[in-house]
This record gives structure tokens, C-alpha cells and sequence, in this order.
């Protein structure tokens, strides 16, 4: 690897599993120190302990105000610093016909996926700003770009991270903090094995994935992780108030609509467990 964040120290939020593991892992990789903030205790505490020193475990309920100054706090006072701070935490949510959707549902699903990164974009901004640099990242959707490829109150979440990201941008960019989101078309990963597969087969996931993908193959963590890298380090320094789509152009080009935005009304409270 080339180190292209050697020294750096990031929070990375759904550190746990899926794309969140897989960034914290690439972080780690580049020479970043990382805090793994999840709710998911026992297999963040596994992957903290697997990284070594160079990574800590914060339990974060990403809807929870104190979960996440605490995680931010908990980066600056065991590395010294925060220099990135990656909101990708999230859930399906909620599916099914608008009509039958609860508002409790859709509260539960909006929280998770809008509040947990306007929280987390709040408390970054609170420590990178009297340091005159930093980077925020927020994971939106292919189906915060276009409608069509998830559930309403995931697409209209994601819409949200997007909306957001653009606003928060132009107000920090003063401050040398650049803000961008990343859209990830279908990825193999538990979560969207909960959607795709009934007995959540990632394996099985990725095949389904790469028969919709113009490219003919499937996304993994590691591709969004890549991402991530680029958004981070220095490679991005003249990009900000950008949402990078990493969907092999599936977007673009109109082919494959995924299964998300139909089925039965039900929640996904995190990835692999359906309630």
C-alpha cells in the first residue's frame, strides 16, 4: 500500500461490518489510526483487537447524540487528533408501499440514516474546525441520485445525505474541511444479502449483483473502501461538495432495477438481522 494516510486518524461509523469494516481495515492499510464506532459490540471489539494499537472500539448508537461526540471525543483523546470522520453507518430500513408504512418506522429509519450523519458531520466539524483542516465522508446511495432503486424512506434518507453534504461543504470549506458523500451502487454485503438472499448468502449476493451490473461483475467493501482512500487523502484535495457514485455505471446507464424498493413492510434494524 502507499501510506497516502500515514498519520492520519479517522472515525468510521457501521465500522463493524460491510463497508465500514472494509474501510476501517484499507485505513489501517494507508497508515491511519482508526476508531471503530459501531453498535455492533462483539465483532467490533474483534476487529479493534485484530487492527492492534492502531485502532480502538467505541460502542455508537449513530442515532445518539452522545454515542457520537463520545466516538469523535474518544479519537482525539487516545490519537490526539481527528482528521477524518466517515458517516457510513446504516440500514435498509423500513420497505414496503408507502401506504402501509408506519411513521414510526420511517422515524426509525430516518434517524439511522439522515440523523446519524448529521450528528456525526456536527461533532467532526466541532473539533476539525479551530484545527483548520479535515475531511468528512458520508455514505449516501445510488438511490439518493435517482428513484427507482431502494425504499422511500432510505431513498429519501440518502437524498437527504446528499442535500446535506452539498450545504455543509460550502459552509466549512473556509475552514480547510472538505466534505463529499459516496454512493455505492449494489455491494455484496450482509446487508444487502438480507434483501437479496433469504438466508443471507453474501456468496450467493454477489453472484445475483453481478448479473445486474453492466460491468458484469459485482461491487465489494474494498471497492467503496478505495473510495474512501482517494475522498481522504490528498489525491482529493481539490474535491469537496462532490457525491462520488461507485456503481459500475449502473445509473448511467438505466439497466437493472434493484429489488429494494419492493417486497413485504418490514425493518432491517442491522445488517443480517431482520425484525
Amino acid at each position: 500500500m502507499s501510506g497516502r494516510l500515514d498519520g492520519a486518524v479517522a472515525v468510521v461509523t457501521g465500522a463493524a461490518s460491510g463497508i465500514g469494516e472494509g474501510t476501517a481495515r484499507r485505513f489501517v492499510e494507508e497508515g491511519a489510526r482508526v476508531v471503530v464506532a459501531d453498535l455492533q459490540e462483539e465483532p467490533g471489539i474483534a476487529l479493534a483487537d485484530e487492527l492492534g494499537d492502531v485502532a480502538l472500539f467505541v460502542r455508537t448508537d449513530v442515532t445518539s447524540e452522545d454515542d457520537v461526540a463520545a466516538a469523535v471525543d474518544a479519537a482525539v483523546e487516545e490519537f490526539g487528533r481527528l482528521d477524518v470522520m466517515f458517516n457510513n453507518a446504516g440500514v435498509v430500513g423500513v420497505v414496503g408501499p408507502i401506504a402501509e408504512t408506519t411513521a414510526e418506522a420511517w422515524d426509525h429509519t430516518v434517524a439511522i440514516l439522515l440523523r446519524g450523519v448529521f450528528l456525526g458531520t456536527k461533532h467532526a466539524a466541532r473539533v476539525m474546525v479551530p484545527h483548520g483542516s479535515g475531511v468528512i465522508i458520508s455514505t449516501a446511495s445510488t438511490a439518493g441520485v435517482v428513484g427507482g432503486l431502494g425504499p422511500h424512506a432510505y431513498t429519501a434518507a440518502k437524498h437527504g445525505v446528499i442535500g446535506l453534504t452539498k450545504s455543509v461543504a460550502n459552509e466549512l470549506a473556509p475552514h480547510g474541511i472538505r466534505v463529499n458523500a459516496i454512493a455505492p451502487g449494489n455491494t455484496a454485503t450482509a446487508m444487502t444479502a438480507s434483501v437479496f438472499s433469504s438466508d443471507l448468502d453474501v456468496e450467493a449476493t454477489a453472484k445475483g449483483i453481478a448479473r445486474m451490473s453492466p460491468l458484469g461483475y459485482a461491487g465489494f467493501p474494498a471497492d467503496i473502501a478505495a473510495a474512501a482512500v482517494y475522498l481522504a487523502s490528498d489525491d482529493g484535495r481539490y474535491v469537496s461538495g462532490h457525491t462520488l457514485v461507485v456503481d459500475a455505471g449502473q445509473t448511467s446507464s438505466g439497466m437493472s432495477l434493484s429489488p429494494m424498493h419492493v417486497g413485504e413492510n418490514r425493518q432491517i434494524h442491522e445488517a443480517g438481522r431482520v425484525t
